[in-house]
Parts: structure tokens; C-alpha cells; sequence
């Protein structure tokens, strides 16, 4: 939340030109380490004023307004947030407001849940359902709104629109949560806030809202089950929804046109790609529309036909992998839904592969060829192998080249690391990923990191958090002989991470526990997966509450910037003629992997010296 005052009080501030935005700016500036784009600044020096206006002539001054409200555990947040008391019941209550500055807008085609803006190149969430999916993600997250979810109810204000600019919007369904108001309606809106807020202080009900204890975030796998086979579990927020109603329309599209539609949606680590792709999944599925899950990792893919497919081989089946469709009928599926997709090789041919197949036909292709609707998911900055080569330009470019309609959607939230963007624009700066150079941490609050002297530390501090009921997880980069052949007879696992006095093994190799530890493919999501060491290729797609990561001697600090070390790689994926800056990029790619998995909090740990010194000079807290 970036401010907090009685509607009154801020409607004077509002008279004052320019003050409330320069206070939000500094505001925003303290908590996010960056100044917010100027259209965000323009909104709040015109629509703010218009809500601040109202509510006084409404008669409700004393009304608390929360602004830019963060939704718990993701970098969501609403514009408004109204607290007072419930004129009738007497309760407190809540209304969360969406302000646009729109004066026009119109649905998208057939699909009013989207919509065209003048002003905008591509399309948005119908404000109605954007604030809908706020109610929807508040109730589920807040336990203040635990015993009485009607306290909430949601509108939108299109405050310099006119009824008729805005028709086409309202063939989506109105409810408490999702209503839309324009300058037309001005008097019904004053009468909808009477009927929601009383002219009574409201402050203390803002606190009991800010105050609410926050549900812990639902961690992909333990509702993947229900996703797929029973009913809807996760709440799209803003460009989730807008990526899930752009597949659901390239459907009917494709159906209707008989021509083929390629969605692409790009997204950092967090920001909700396999939520869209098992909520497109389930849909499919509930709806009997033909669809397939396919991704390049095993881990993934297993983990998915076990935990969602359990007992059901029907599920099972409904996730493969991205080379299962070199002998695929052309368009025989309607969705293939391609989760990882920065994992796709250059061709799906390897040493097994019969000879006849060994065509060289891109993998991108085959998959594009395999349904009427392929959707990539993907985040460029993934890619950990060479050979990899899933980004959003080659797609682009592979559905081009077959003279394919390609739509691009871009994911700027994430859930990940508290739902903290600062910390994952630390991560990118810190390995230089995009041109920036490492920066001191500024805690914000919503994700936790620290640094360990030891290994040693590093695994007792994770101990500590698994003992108050936190899963945790260790792992490194690819610097150690990973131990592929146990023979039957071993009494331990080999201990290939060796630092020092400290070793522990690899996790498993393969698909069969042993010794009490899990199969590779469930090292991230098996409580026994603690105690062995992940390698990026069994830690990438998942996300545990906190993250040990030791950075190994391929990647040091020198006294001005990173240094490859490649000779200290082990990776057996890295030849001789993988080249050196190749292998420098995809290094610093592994790491920002292994550094995004934390929901909670994240320890690093590096076995070089000069590289701890740096880690500790950027980041203050340690273990």
C-alpha cells in the first residue's frame, strides 16, 4: 500500500496540484526502487481526485482510503481500497475500486471478457472482471474477510466515460463483486457507495483489513489435482486472465476459421505461467475439448501425471512431452499447451530416435504443427542448456515462416519470492542479465534474503525453518560429478557435493527412491527431497517456501564484475563446442533459476571467498 487517509483528508490533498502525486511517487519510489511509469503518475493526478470527490459529496469523508493496495503475496495491487462500516448490518466493509481514465472501449470480437482501449495496442481485461478477480483473490488470501466474505464487494469507475463509449463492456455479468460505473452514472455510483459505506469512520476496519493474516500461497502442486480434474483453484489476476481468455478466443477462432492460431505468453519465474497452463488444461479437460500439457523437463512432466493424474490414467495422459509429437496427425488435438517452453531443443532427434524420423524438422514446428491452437509458455532468461531455444522472437519467426496469426502476451506480475518485483529485478541486476550491475538489497518486506558463511549455516538455518513447518530445499550450481549408477548394495548415498568438511549428495538420479530419498523428477515436492542437494535441471518449474542456494566455483566475483570459470563446470550438457559465451550466459541463467524458487525467502552461500565478500556487501541480513 503506498498511502493511507480518510477520504476528507485526501480530498484536500488533492487540491493542492501536484502534492498527492509527488507524495506517491516518493512513496512508490521507497517501496519498489524504481519511479512508476508516467501513465501510472497520471492516473493518480486525475482519477484519484474524481473517487476523493465523490465519496465527500456522498457524504462519506470519513471513509479510509487505501491506495495501490498490494494483494498479498503477489506485485498485484488494486488502485483503491474503500474501509468503513456497512450502513445496515452494521459490520465493516469493504470496496475495492478500479479507476480508469478511459472515455471509450469496446469488447474484443466474441469475447466481452476482453477488451479494445484507443490507447492501447493490445488487449485488456474487461475492468469488470479485473476487479472481480480482486474480490476473488482478496477472500481467498486475507483472514480478515475469513468469517463474512459479502463484506467486500468490488466496482469499476470509468470516470471520464459516457454510457454509450462503454456499452459493449456490460455483456459481462454484474455482480457484488464486479460492477462498472461511468461519468454517466455519477449518481448511481454516490448511490452504490451509500449503500455499501456508512457516514462513519472507518479506520478502524482499514486496520483490520491490513492486519488480516495472509493464507499461505497455493503452492502449484498441492492443488494441480483439483485443477485439472475437479474444479477451477487458482484466481487469474489482470494478464493471467487476459492470457487465458486470448487461448479460450484463438479456440473459437480456429473452430470457426478453420485456421490455425498461435498464442505465445512471456513471463519472469513466478509470474504465472503454469497456473494459466493447468487452469487451460482443466478447462479443456472439464469441457472435453481435445488438449495435451507438454514440457522438456522430466521432473515436470512426471511430477504432474503423479500428483494430478493420481489414479486416474486418464490424467496420466494428458502430459507429455515436448518430443512426443514427431509422428503426430497435423492438427488432431484443438490445444497443445507448451508449459517451459524456453526449454524447446532445436530438434526432437537424439541418439534413439529411428532413423526414419531423423528429418531435422524443428522441434517448434512439430509441436505447431501437432494442434489448431499451440500455446508456448515461457521466460527467456530459463534457458540452462545449450540447444535450448524457446524465445519469443524464434516462435514468432517458426509461425511466420508457415504464415501462421502468432499473439504475444506478456506477463508482468509474479507470485513467486513474497510477489516481490523488486527482488527479481535484484536477481537480474545481480547476474547482469539484461545490462544492469549488482545492487545492494533494500529489504521490501515481502520476500526474506540473506547470506551463510558455511554450508553448514546454510543447511541449519533451513533445518530451523522445517522445524516451524516451512518446506525448504537446497541447491547449487552444476560444479560437482553428479553420481548417476548407485550399486543395490550401497548403505548411503554418495556424497558428490563436497565443500569443505561438508558433503551431501546429489538428489536420486533416475525414477526410483532409494534410501528414504525421492525419485529425481519428486526431489522438489517429497519432503525426503531435503537433505539432498537439487540441480537446476530438478529444481526448474517449482517452488518451495525457502531456498538454500550455493553458488559454485563456475561463476565467481573479480573485483568489478563476474567471472566464468568453466573448467569448474560439470555440466555434461556443456561440450567443447558449446562456446564460451554461451556457456557464460547460460550459467548466469542457471543461477537465476536457483535463485527464484523461494516463496518465502532465500539464503545464499558461495565456496568462493572473494564472491561471499561481494554477496555480504550487497546483502545485509545473514543467517
Amino acid at each position: 500500500m503506498l498511502f493511507r487517509e480518510s477520504s476528507a483528508s485526501l480530498a484536500t490533498r488533492t487540491h493542492v496540484e501536484g502534492q498527492l502525486a509527488q507524495l506517491l511517487t516518493e512513496n512508490y519510489q521507497h517501496k519498489h526502487h524504481h519511479l512508476p511509469q508516467p501513465g501510472e503518475v497520471r492516473s493518480w493526478e486525475r482519477s484519484i481526485p474524481a473517487l476523493a470527490n465523490a465519496l465527500v459529496e456522498a457524504g462519506l469523508g470519513e471513509v479510509e482510503v487505501l491506495l495501490e493496495y498490494g494483494l498479498p503475496l503477489t506485485s498485484k495491487r488494486a488502485d483503491v481500497i474503500l474501509a468503513g462500516i456497512h450502513p445496515t448490518t452494521g459490520e465493516h466493509s469493504y470496496v475495492v475500486v478500479e479507476l480508469k481514465q478511459w472515455s471509450e472501449a469496446y469488447p474484443e470480437e466474441d469475447d466481452p471478457l476482453l477488451c479494445r482501449v484507443p490507447a492501447y495496442p493490445a488487449p485488456v481485461l474487461n475492468p469488470i472482471e479485473q476487479v472481480r478477480g480482486y474480490c476473488d483473490y482478496l477472500v481467498s488470501f486475507n483472514g480478515a474477510l475469513d468469517r463474512a466474505p459479502e463484506m467486500l464487494s468490488g466496482v469499476a469507475y470509468l470516470h471520464n466515460a459516457t454510457d454509450f463509449g462503454v456499452a459493449g463492456l456490460r455483456a459481462v455479468v454484474e455482480d457484488d463483486r464486479g460492477r462498472l460505473f461511468t461519468a454517466d452514472q455519477r449518481g448511481a455510483f454516490l448511490g452504490y457507495l451509500r449503500s455499501r459505506l456508512a457516514a462513519k469512520p472507518g479506520a478502524e476496519a482499514a486496520d483490520a483489513l491490513l492486519q488480516g493474516k495472509v493464507r499461505p500461497s497455493r503452492q502449484l502442486m498441492s492443488v494441480a489435482a483439483d485443477e485439472v480434474r475437479d474444479r477451477e483453484q487458482f484466481v487469474l489476476l489482470d494478464e493471467q486472465r487476459v492470457a487465458y481468455e486470448t487461448v479460450m478466443s484463438a479456440v473459437r477462432k480456429a473452430r470457426r476459421s478453420h485456421r490455425k492460431q498461435v498464442v505465445v505468453v512471456a513471463g519472469g519465474p513466478g509470474s504465472g505461467k503454469s497456473v494459466i497452463a493447468l487452469s487451460l488444461l482443466g478447462d479443456l479437460y472439464r469441457r472435453g475439448v481435445p488438449a495435451l500439457h507438454a514440457t522438456g523437463s522430466q521432473s515436470f512432466t512426471k511430477t504432474m501425471r503423479k500428483v494430478a493424474g493420481a489414479r486416474k490414467p486418464e490424467v496420466q495422459r494428458l502430459f507429455k512431452y515436448f518430443n512426443s509429437f514427431m509422428e503426430a496427425e497435423p492438427n488432431d488435438l484443438d490445444v497443445l499447451v507448451c508449459d517451459e517452453a524456453h526449454r524447446i531443443r532445436r530438434t526432437s532427434a537424439n541418439r534413439y530416435t529411428k532413423a526414419a524420423l531423423r528429418t531435422g524438422r524443428p522441434q517448434v514446428a512439430e509441436l505447431m504443427d501437432a494442434a489448431r491452437v499451440p500455446v508456448f509458455l515461457l521466460d527467456q532468461h530459463q534457458v540452462v542448456r545449450p540447444g535450448e531455444m524457446g524465445t519469443v522472437e524464434q516462435i514468432q519467426a517458426a509461425a511466420a515462416e508457415q504464415d501462421l496469426d502468432c499473439t504475444v502476451v506478456r506477463l508482468d506480475s509474479q507470485f513467486r519470492c513474497g510477489g516481490s518485483d523488486a527482488y527479481l529485478r535484484w536477481v537480474v541486476d545481480l547476474l547482469a542479465l539484461e545490462g544492469g550491475s549488482p545492487t545492494r538489497w533494500d529489504p521490501d518486506g515481502k520476500v526474506q534474503l540473506l547470506t551463510a558463511e558455511s554450508p553448514w549455516e546454510l543447511e541449519a538455518f533451513l533445518e530451523e525453518r522445517r522445524a516451524q513447518g516451512y518446506g525448504a530445499r537446497m541447491s547449487a550450481g552444476y560444479c560437482w560429478k553428479w553420481t548417476t549408477k548407485i550399486k543395490p548394495s550401497t548403505q548411503a548415498l554418495p556424497a558428490d557435493v563436497v565443500i569443505g568438511d561438508w558433503a551431501r549428495p546429489w538428489n536420486l538420479f533416475g525414477d526410483r527412491a532409494l534410501l528414504g530419498a525421492p525419485p529425481a523428477p519428486l526431489w522438489a515436492t517429497d519432503p525426503a527431497g531435503f537433505g539432498q542437494v537439487g540441480c537446476v535441471y530438478t529444481a526448474q518449474g517449482f517452488e518451495y517456501d525457502w531456498s538454500g542456494v550455493i553458488m559454485g566455483p563456475d561463476l565467481v566475483w573479480r573485483t568489478d564484475g563476474w567471472v566464468l570459470n568453466r573448467g569448474a563446470s560439470k555440466d555434461p550438457s556443456f561440450t567443447k563446442a558449446t562456446p564460451d559465451e554461451v556457456v557464460d550466459r547460460l550459467v548466469r541463467n542457471t543461477y537465476k533459476v536457483l535463485l527464484t524458487r523461494g516463496m518465502i525467502g532465500t539464503v545464499v552461500y558461495s565456496t568462493d571467498a572473494e564472491t561471499r565478500e561481494k554477496l555480504r556487501s550487497l546483502i545485509p541480513s545473514a543467517v
